[in-house]
């Protein structure tokens, strides 16, 4: 989200109360819209097929497939996404546009490959009971959503958070109106419905990117050069991502908490929803973490860097660093504080949530910590994101490698301890990772001029 802040600073100079509605409206839609328009197309095409498609178990199939495919692409292109946006930030640095084109398509072109051998072998082999329309749907789909993730990243770059929104939900929008067509071909149907839209979606965002980069060539592979390649960067994304799913895997697969849907793809009855709801619990605290990350903490962060590169007195370096910090803190507090009023709302209605949903009062605590872990992600992702502008690549990766690693351990001992334990394992492992995380975040501050002047 590079760059966001120049817009939210723009609304925020009206000096109005309207000013700062809109702002926050604005980074909430940006930083949320796109996932819940998906979410949310997906389970009203659900809702609309179950008339007309039957037996009414393909719908879930329905479901249960496109999450998996979301899931998996989001973890197999997690090795090139940071990687590939701080490539797309440092060519932008050194004024080389030129070479963005190109290496997107070189990007595309190796994960659609690399993407494509793994997915229709395994598909074939994995779905032996469905047929080969939609096992061939279902491969092409997992190869068109890692496009669509890789094409996002360019295209925040340009700034155009709303061209990604429109994209998006005319995608998701092409996705629901096909459906209502072809949802009379039952589960194939449903599938080539949703393919078509996030093709329509890609190709959206594409169209937005040759329109607005300039290149000389069709096909670059230079952001695989070593002096370009950051490692580090590259497991961040991929534990990141794989820590986000870890323990919705673990619940899925269980034989405890999971129900097998189709092929080899496990759902949680229990879980799911729960979760589901959760998410929705962050929109407030994903607009606070945009506004004041991206505003008061980045305008601070460039006067500190910009004092270090112009040679500004030492006093002035001191000042803009305490600031700095100081924003920092109050930007995670208000992240905090923000959450912990979205979790008391949901406290307040979970009960006739669950009542809507059909399941038992007794997982009401799950909701309740499925609430609190969400929240807590929107605080990790703040640190996470200080340690970025920072650059120190070290840190994000332990922490996400260890919010991995806990959050799949400590999920399954949960759902050894009972249901009563569900959900405490996602909640503590980002428990124990934001603590190592301000706490190594606190020293690292600490010291920043001295390994800003020395150490580089």
């Amino acid at each position: 989200m590079a760059g966001i802040g120049f817009e939210l600073r723009k609304l925020l100079k009206r000096d109005s109360f309207l000013a700062v509605l809109h702002t926050y409206a604005y980074a909430g839609i940006i930083s949320s819209g796109p996932w819940v328009l998906s979410i949310v197309a997906v389970l009203i095409i659900g809702v609309i097929s179950i008339p007309v498609v039957i037996p009414h178990f393909l719908v879930a199939q329905f479901q249960t497939s496109i999450t998996y495919l979301i899931a998996l692409s989001l973890v197999f292109t997690g090795f090139v996404q940071l990687a590939f946006t701080r490539y797309s930030a440092d060519r932008i640095f050194d004024k080389e546009h030129f070479r963005l084109l190109p290496n997107l398509n070189g990007l595309l072109l190796l994960t659609s490959v690399t993407g494509g051998t793994l997915a229709f072998p395994l598909t074939l082999i994995l779905f032996p009971a469905t047929s080969l329309v939609f096992r061939m749907l279902f491969a092409t789909t997992f190869v068109v959503l890692c496009c669509v993730w890789i094409a996002a990243i360019l295209l925040s770059g340009l700034k155009a958070y709303k061209a990604i929104l429109i994209n998006f939900a005319v995608g998701y929008g092409t996705a629901l109106l096909l459906a209502i067509v072809l949802r009379i071909w039952k589960l194939e149907g449903l599938m080539l419905a949703f393919l078509l839209g996030q093709f329509i979606l890609l190709q959206g965002m594409l169209l937005v990117l040759y329109r607005n980069y300039p290149t000389r060539s069709f096909v670059e592979f230079d952001f695989l050069s070593r002096k370009r390649v950051y490692v580090s960067l590259v497991f961040t994304g991929f534990f990141y991502n794989l820590g986000i799913w870890a323990d919705k895997f673990v619940f899925w697969f269980h034989p405890y908490t999971g129900t097998n849907v189709i092929g080899p793809l496990n759902a949680s009855e229990i879980y799911d929803l729960p979760v589901f709801l959760a998410y929705l619990s962050i929109l407030p605290g994903m607009a606070v973490f945009l506004v004041r990350m991206e505003t008061d903490f980045v305008e601070y962060y460039d006067r500190f860097y910009e004092a270090v590169r112009e040679g500004g007195s030492l006093t002035y370096i001191y000042e803009m660093k305490d600031e700095m910090i100081r924003m920092a803190r109050e930007g995670i507090y208000d992240i905090i504080k923000i959450q912990a009023i979205a979790a008391i709302a949901v406290f307040l209605v979970g009960a006739k949530l669950l009542d809507m949903a059909g399941i038992p009062q007794v997982y009401l605590p799950l909701l309740y910590i499925d609430v609190a872990a969400a929240g807590f992600q929107v605080v990790f992702l703040g640190v996470l994101n200080i340690y970025f502008y920072l650059d120190r690549r070290g840190r994000a990766l332990f922490l996400t490698s260890l919010f991995a690693t806990l959050n799949l351990v400590l999920s399954v001992v949960s759902i050894s301890l009972g249901p009563y334990f569900y959900g405490y394992g996602f909640a503590l492992s980002l428990c124990i990772v934001i603590m190592c995380g301000m706490f190594l975040l606190d020293r690292d501050l600490q010291k920043l001029e001295y390994e800003t002047f020395m150490l580089q």
